[in-house]
C-alpha cells in the first residue's frame, strides 16, 4: 500500500498541497516540503492575500488556492495534504482529505481528543491512506543525542526525565494560540505540551499515572501559560516535562539522571531559528555549536563536570523524507495517529489533573 490517490504520477515528484500559510505553514512545513527529495510544493491555501503573496516569492510556480474545498476539488492532481491550519480545523480538514482519497500530514496535535484523533486513524485504515502527524522535535538534535546515549546505555536504568520548553514572554501576544475559548484548543498544554509529552512517550512507553499543574500567570492572558506534567511511565521511569511562557530564567532543556550518569543539555535545537531566518537545509544542516554540547556524567557540576557529550545534527528533513518513502515504497510511518492519540491521553488526564488537584491513572 502506498496511500497515493488515483492521480499519481508514475514517475516524478509526488505533488504536495498545503494548508495553511501562518507560522507552521510558511517556516515549517512549505521549506522542508520544498528540501525533500521525490515532493513538491503544488500548492498553498491560504485567503490571507499578503501571505498569498508570500508564498508566490518563496515558490514562484507554486498555485494559490483561497479555501480547502478549492484544493479538494483537484484531488485527482496532488498525492498529498499537509494541514498546518489552526488547531480547530485539523480534525475536519484532515477528515475531508481522506474522504476525497489523499494521504494526509496533521501538524500537532492532529485533534483536541485521544478519541478524535482515534476516529481519524480509523477513517484513514478503511480508506488505505497514510496519516501522519508532524511531530518535528524528534529530530530534535537533542532528542537524538539522548536516544543515541541511552542505546548504548550510557546513563544506566533511567530514573528521571526531566525535559524544558521554557520560554521568557512576559507579553501575551493574543491570536488563536492563547485564546481561552476551548475550541480554539490553544494553551501550552496542547502547544508545547504535545512536544515534550510525545517525546517522552517515545523514549519511555506508555504512561500509567499522570499528575499536572497548569496557571494563567500574564496579566491579560487567557490560556495556560506555565504547566508542569509529572508522568509515570509503565517501565517506572517518572518524566518531569515543563512548558512555559513566563521563565525569566530557563532550566536546562534535558536534565536525565540514571543509575550510572546523568546528561544535561541547555539550548534549543537551532533549526527552528534557522528555518525562521530563512535558512533551508544542506551542508552543515542542524549542526550546533559546540558551546552549547551537553555533558555526561555523574556528581558533578552540570557546567564543568563529567565529559563533553557532541550533539548529533537536528534532522527536521527526515520527517518528511520518511513520509516520501512511506508513500512512494510502503515505508514506515514515521508518526502514526495512534502515537498521537497515545499522547492525547495524557494531555486530557494532565488538563482533568490540574483541574481537579488529583493523579491520574490511565
Amino acid at each position: 500500500m502506498t496511500g497515493t490517490s488515483p492521480g499519481t504520477p508514475a514517475r516524478g515528484p509526488l505533488r504536495v498541497g498545503l494548508v495553511g500559510y501562518g507560522l507552521a505553514g510558511s517556516v515549517f512545513h512549505a521549506p522542508l516540503i520544498a528540501a525533500t527529495e521525490g515532493l513538491t510544493l503544488d500548492t498553498v491555501v491560504t485567503s490571507n492575500p499578503e501571505r498569498q503573496q508570500q508564498a508566490r516569492a518563496e515558490f514562484g510556480s507554486v498555485r494559490i488556492a483561497s479555501g480547502p474545498d478549492e484544493l479538494f476539488g483537484r484531488a485527482a492532481a496532488l498525492d498529498l495534504v499537509v494541514i498546518a491550519s489552526p488547531n480547530k480545523t485539523h480534525v475536519p480538514l484532515a477528515a475531508a482529505a481522506l474522504e476525497a482519497g489523499l494521504p494526509v500530514v496533521v501538524d500537532k496535535p492532529i485533534a483536541g481528543t485521544a478519541a478524535e484523533a482515534r476516529q481519524l486513524a480509523a477513517l484513514a485504515e478503511e480508506r488505505g491512506l497514510l496519516l501522519s502527524v508532524f511531530q518535528n522535535r524528534r529530530w530534535d538534535n537533542d532528542f537524538l543525542t539522548l536516544r543515541k546515549l541511552l542505546a548504548e546505555g550510557a546513563l544506566g536504568d533511567v530514573w528521571r526525565f526531566e525535559s524544558r520548553f521554557e520560554r521568557w514572554r512576559p507579553k501575551p501576544k493574543g491570536g488563536w494560540r492563547e485564546s481561552g475559548d476551548p475550541a480554539e484548543i490553544g494553551g501550552l498544554l496542547y502547544d508545547l505540551g504535545s512536544h515534550v509529552v510525545d517525546q517522552a512517550l517515545v523514549l519511555f512507553g506508555r504512561a500509567t499515572q499522570v499528575y499536572a499543574e497548569s496557571v494563567v500567570r500574564r496579566p491579560g492572558a487567557e490560556a495556560d501559560d506555565d504547566t508542569f506534567i509529572a508522568i509515570t511511565h509503565a517501565g517506572g521511569v517518572r518524566s518531569h516535562l515543563y512548558v512555559s511562557s513566563t521563565a525569566a530564567q530557563l532550566g536546562p532543556r534535558f536534565r536525565v539522571l540514571g543509575s550510572q550518569a546523568g546528561y544535561v543539555k541547555y539550548g534549543l535545537d537551532p533549526q527552528e531559528g534557522a528555518l525562521r531566518e530563512g535558512e533551508r537545509p544542506g551542508p552543515g544542516w542542524g549542526e550546533e555549536d559546540e558551546s552549547l554540547w551537553g555533558r555526561v556524567g555523574s556528581g558533578e557540576s552540570p557546567q564543568t563536570g563529567g565529559r563533553v557529550e557532541p550533539s548529533l545534527p537536528g534532522d527536521y528533513p527526515a520527517y518528511y523524507a520518511a513520509v516520501a518513502k512511506a508513500l512512494r515504497e510502503g515505508g514506515p510511518n514515521p508518526v502514526t495517529a495512534h502515537e498521537a492519540a497515545a499522547a492525547l491521553d495524557v494531555l486530557e488526564a494532565a488538563r482533568r489533573s490540574a483541574r481537579d488537584g488529583v493523579v491520574v491513572s490511565l
